[in-house]
């Protein structure tokens, strides 16, 4: 099982090695490598040294620095509405998307992540890739539910959901024996990303919902480095899956 992937094809394709099971809970693009400002899209657009500053407003919670800076960036290029900033997107977008599900594990369940552009996913889909969003699934007798994306943050990503979007998907699912997310719960210990130093965002919904059917499992990512990996909510235990790309290891479990 993996998440946060953000780019690292050649590790995915060495991840599903020996499973019976794989699971991608989503982010597959790298868009911004906070860790290497010399990699990803908006570095191919505008460069490392202007990649650097834009990273350094985000991470200082400066965002509206940052989309002046992004704006000032795009004008530089010639592109002066927003609406056209896709095409140049588009184009690095799929050719990512190309690399990384020719190395996915076949078969392989996977749900989306909020860095994810869903609408583009059937172009590179394998067969033996099933995706699940907002939906339930069985495996050898084990209920398992699946919600993609994330919520509405200042970073405003690709995939975000408004607080009812969510909720109305994970409620749908009704009981299951194991959760699949790309978000956390709202729980602050899990939501803390240590390096960052920030609190990413967590689902109110996704507690709820441990509360109310209390699933075995509640699996998920989004946090890189959070403060603890994992929490039990009641009969649940909580666990994050680790950030794929900075590890480039898979999370095993015997379900």
């Amino acid at each position: 099982m993996v998440s946060d992937v953000h780019g690292a094809s050649q590790a995915l394709a060495r991840a599903g090695q020996g499973s019976d099971l794989f699971v991608c809970l989503g982010d597959l693009i790298l868009f911004l490598d906070y860790d290497d400002p010399t990699r990803g899209i908006y570095t191919d657009l505008f460069g490392p040294e202007h990649t650097r500053a834009y990273i350094e407003a985000r991470t200082e919670n400066r965002f509206d620095e940052a989309r002046e800076l992004s704006t000032a960036a795009w004008r530089d290029r010639g592109v002066f509405d927003h609406a056209d900033r896709w095409s140049a997107l588009e184009v690095m977008i799929r050719k990512q998307y190309q690399e990384l599900f020719d190395a996915m594990p076949t078969p392989a369940l996977l749900t989306y992540g909020n860095v994810d552009v869903p609408d583009l996913w059937p172009e590179f889909l394998k067969e033996g890739h099933q995706v699940v969003d907002g939906a339930t699934i069985s495996v050898n007798g084990i209920r398992m539910g699946f919600v993609g994306g994330g919520l509405a943050s200042p970073m405003r990503t690709p995939y975000e959901l408004t607080e009812e979007q969510y909720a109305e998907k994970i409620q749908a699912l009704g009981p299951v024996d194991v959760l699949f997310t790309h978000i956390p719960p709202a729980v602050p210990q899990l939501t803390y990303d240590i390096v960052a130093r920030r609190f990413e965002t967590g689902s109110h919904a996704i507690l709820e919902y441990l509360k109310e059917f209390a699933p075995a499992l509640h699996l998920f990512g989004h946090v890189h480095q959070p403060l603890r990996a994992r929490a039990r909510i009641g009969k649940t235990e909580c666990m994050n899956v680790g950030h794929f790309h900075g590890n480039e290891l898979p999370f095993v479990i015997d379900l």
